[in-house]
């Protein structure tokens, strides 16, 4: 039977599915499901009610593979304020394969009014469909609706994303994990290079966090610079159907195919 969750749970560790595939390699997920994962690892760390994840930093160190993983969590420097969490991703012979961190910070206590305006939501773009030949996370685990550009269209684009499957079989994905796993995209929905000539893999991810989400879908505004003897840079605008939610930011590995 064909996969129903991106990731399945027994005894502590995880299974990758084939919804965690990435288009770049078959036997490697995409970055956004990993990312997702460790996001619900964060969540489930005890803390104060009155802090809240503020900023997740991913550091991709080698391709994360479809099967059997383990996942560890914990509080690197406890705090009243700020607190530093740190996990990571490791396959079942101990070879880290994702290092995360994340800042969690007492909420504000004031509302400046400032927001902005949210982009024509979901109902207003096309349902995208994806040509990869094989079970993949962007084609099958999430769902694409472009309002602005348009996916191997060279330039900025904004797209509402939305999990059409569990990330853990047997829960309810979580607004964060929701957000985490589309964060990962700025660089495949507004390349400035050729799909056909260029791979930019980002061997990097940080999702700041204004605030929680809510509801099923989540919407990037996103970009892409990449200019000659320097690095490509991703980065979008965050929101849910009520406003901006934060922002995600990719560092790139640009080369010819």
């Amino acid at each position: 039977m064909p996969p129903t969750a991106v990731f399945t749970s027994s005894g502590g560790r995880f299974f990758a599915t084939e919804l965690a595939r990435g288009p770049w390699d078959p036997n490697a997920q995409h970055g956004g499901a990993p990312a997702a994962l460790l996001m619900r690892a964060f969540e489930q760390v005890d803390g104060d009610s009155g802090l809240m994840l503020s900023r997740v930093t991913y550091e991709l160190l080698r391709p994360v593979p479809l099967g059997e993983l383990d996942v560890t969590c914990s509080v690197l420097r406890p705090g009243r304020r700020v607190q530093l969490l740190e996990g990571s991703i490791t396959a079942p012979d101990g070879t880290e394969l994702v290092h995360a961190r994340a800042l969690r910070v007492a909420v504000a206590g004031t509302d400046a009014g400032s927001d902005s305006p949210v982009p024509p939501g979901p109902e207003a773009g096309q349902p995208t469909e994806f040509e990869w030949g094989m079970t993949t996370f962007p084609g099958d685990a999430m769902e694409l609706r472009f309002v602005a550009g348009r996916f191997r269209e060279p330039g900025p684009s904004t797209a509402w994303f939305r999990l059409r499957v569990p990330l853990v079989a047997g829960e309810e994905p979580s607004g964060l994990q929701r957000l985490a796993a589309a964060a990962d995209f700025p660089n495949g929905i507004a390349s400035e290079v050729s799909w056909a000539e260029y791979v930019f893999i980002n061997p990097d991810l940080t999702v700041y966090i204004e605030r929680l989400p809510v509801g099923e879908w989540i919407c990037l505004d996103a970009r892409m610079r990449v200019l000659t003897g320097g690095v490509g840079l991703s980065e979008a605008v965050l929101y849910d159907r009520e406003g901006r939610v934060g922002r995600s930011l990719q560092s790139l590995y640009v080369a010819p195919r």
